[in-house]
């Protein structure tokens, strides 16, 4: 079929802005009566289960769920059904491992149970990787909810500067709520964003359907003959992302990862008021995005028999073409909604966890330990703006590429994600492991997978280095974090049997 040129229209301008203005509003309100830095990190502990889990999956969501994930389905099949099947598992071990050691306590952030077990150094350190690899991953995902943005403020902006005014725009109005609203606002917003974005996934199901002869059945049988409806690999090679090993042990080891080691999604589950209701969102949650993968993949499905399998420039604009051009006015405003929201509650969370572990892992200790209160709340919403500030300008910097945005930005994240995991497993399951083995350990993890991750590229690049980084060239992404868990623990394995044993804890010496 054909694309129309129908344009977006007043009306969604006036949908699109009304959301925004709505959004914001409630985020500030939400922000009343905040007293010290916890009610603006934690809520206080107050927030239900199930909004929690709403929220969860709205981070974790993004813009690159609605985006990328129907152009990986355009390209090839449901196959990354597997890896979120692996999701599920990992939050299944995190739920019984590490929840119970945040839950119930006074933390703020995931590293202070480090600091617990191994000192202030590993938290430190732990945080700043945290830091720096959301900061870098949270750009690609601001960058990539400028492109529908950027399509619509063609006919009015000029060409160059459509995405930088797109993302302004995005980072602007996200900052104003989660500067003001703190943890609750972020939560909350989060709920309705989510129901926005589904909302926008199956009205554009209803569109494409209708647009195709024959509908969904259509479509079904002839992406069932192309062979697009395959969610199984049994391919065992580690070359391959979508295979079912990829997926079950890669996957698990990345939600495992992203869900007990990086403070953006630890942050949500302190909010919760105990540690059933925090394990019931958290494994509730796997099984939402299990269902959310499998309705954007399904519209990738629809896209590639609406258009006939008709090559784009790139997976990434193959959704966002679809809704500017054929969608009618009203669904068009609200689908281009759906897309911020899914952006604005990754943005608005990343915030404040960035700020959150800034001000209690880096700042507190630098300051001496102050006391929490007003004087805390005003630092935090300081490193609110300045984390605001790198994501924007991260965001300004990214140049778009072939590779669909969401395989870019997980990459990101699988190279220190593994340092990080195998760090907390240390932490837990080696008692002979003290602070200098855990820093090692979680030190040569990274460095071993930054070149494993770009091991192709320093190849390309410097073509002395490609016989040695041959074994390790082609690995594909879902195996990142459980090679680097795997390293990372090996080496402060090793690393502690280079001192004496540490002495049990005094009350495991009584009689």
């Amino acid at each position: 079929m054909t694309p129309s040129a129908n344009a977006f229209t007043a009306i969604d301008w006036a949908v699109l802005l009304l959301y925004l203005a709505g959004t914001t509003a409630l985020g500030v309100w939400l922000g009343r009566g905040q007293k010290d830095a916890r009610d603006y990190f934690v809520a206080g502990g107050r927030i239900p289960w199930w909004a929690v889990l709403f929220s969860i999956v709205a981070t974790e969501t993004s813009a690159l769920t609605f985006i990328s994930i129907p152009g990986l389905a355009y390209i090839g099949d449901l196959s990354f059904l597997q890896i979120a099947t692996g999701y599920l598992l990992g939050r299944i071990v995190v739920a019984y491992t590490l929840l119970p050691r945040y839950v119930g306590g006074e933390l703020v952030t995931a590293y202070a149970l480090l600091e617990q077990r191994f000192g202030g150094l590993t938290r430190r350190f732990a945080s700043v990787t945290f830091m720096v690899t959301r900061a870098f991953g949270d750009s690609v995902r601001v960058f990539a909810t400028a492109i529908p943005v950027a399509l619509i403020l063609g006919p009015v902006v000029p060409a160059e500067y459509t995405t930088p005014a797109a993302i302004l725009a995005l980072g602007a109005t996200t900052l104003l709520y989660t500067y003001h609203g703190g943890m609750r606002a972020v939560v909350w917003t989060d709920v309705i964003q989510t129901f926005v974005y589904i909302g926008g996934g199956l009205g554009a199901m209803y569109l494409i359907g209708a647009g195709v002869e024959g509908g969904w059945t259509a479509i079904l049988d002839r992406a069932g003959e192309a062979g697009k409806l395959r969610i199984f690999d049994p391919y065992l090679g580690m070359d391959r992302p979508h295979t079912i090993l990829a997926g079950l042990f890669g996957g698990a080891f990345l939600s495992m990862a992203s869900h007990g080691a990086d403070q953006i999604i630890v942050q949500r589950l302190l909010t919760s008021g105990s540690l059933p209701e925090a394990r019931r969102a958290l494994i509730g949650s796997g099984v939402a995005v299990i269902a959310q993968f499998a309705l954007f993949l399904l519209i990738g499905i629809g896209l590639w028999a609406f258009y006939d399998a008709q090559a784009f420039s790139a997976p990434d604009r193959i959704f966002p073409t679809f809704i500017i051009q054929e969608m009618p006015p009203v669904m068009t405003g609200i689908v281009i909604a759906a897309i911020l929201a899914a952006a604005m509650s990754t943005v608005s969370g990343s915030l404040n966890s960035l700020a959150a572990a800034t001000t209690h892992d880096l700042w507190v200790p630098f300051r001496g330990g102050i006391a929490d209160g007003p004087r805390l709340l005003r630092v935090s919403k300081i490193f609110t703006l300045c984390w605001a500030a790198v994501l924007i300008g991260g965001a300004l910097l990214y140049s778009a590429e072939g590779t669909p945005v969401v395989v870019i930005a997980l990459s990101i994240a699988s190279f220190t994600y593994g340092g990080l995991l195998g760090g907390f497993f240390l932490a837990m399951l080696w008692p002979r492991a003290l602070q200098r083995d855990a820093i090692t350990g979680m030190a040569v993890g990274i460095a071993v997978m930054s070149v494993v991750v770009f091991a192709g590229r320093l190849a390309a690049a410097f073509p002395a280095l490609a016989g040695p980084l041959s074994p390790v060239v082609g690995i594909a992404w879902p195996w990142f974090v459980l090679i680097g868990t795997t390293i990372t623990m090996s080496v402060g394995i090793l690393s502690s049997f280079t001192h004496a044993a540490p002495a049990p804890p005094a009350a495991a010496r009584q009689p």
